[in-house]
């Protein structure tokens, strides 16, 4: 049981096999990208959770600014279905929405610096 941790660790970055490298060649394309040829408010979302799992939370952040918001937001709801909070349900309507403002703030700058394309 001791052993399981440092297994997932050595698949998480074996060089070449490891389930990054994996997630880094299969990436999901965008449709609305397909579509319009402009990026949709999601795009970067996975670059940047896989830039995340290397340990580059700078090269994360500018793919994406709103992931370490949002992953916080996912444990701590998690969280908050398995211990109960006293006031997680607001808590987690916080979060969303400072997840949410984040996000459309990046794409308005997006949209301002023509950098959708």
């Amino acid at each position: 049981m001791k052993g399981i941790p440092v297994v997932f660790f050595l698949l998480l970055i074996g060089e070449g096999s490891g389930v990054i490298h994996w997630l880094e060649n299969h990436l999901l394309s965008c449709p609305f990208k397909k579509l319009t040829g402009i990026d949709c408010p999601g795009c970067g979302l996975q670059r940047s959770f896989v830039a995340l799992l290397k340990g580059d939370v700078w090269m994360s952040f500018k793919f994406y600014p709103a992931t370490l918001p949002i992953l916080a937001l996912f444990i701590f709801t998690i969280l908050h279905l398995k211990f109960d909070f006293k006031n997680g349900a607001f808590l987690i309507k916080l979060m969303y929405i400072f997840a949410t403002a984040i996000i459309v703030t990046s794409y308005i700058y997006k949209i301002y610096h023509h950098q959708l394309f």
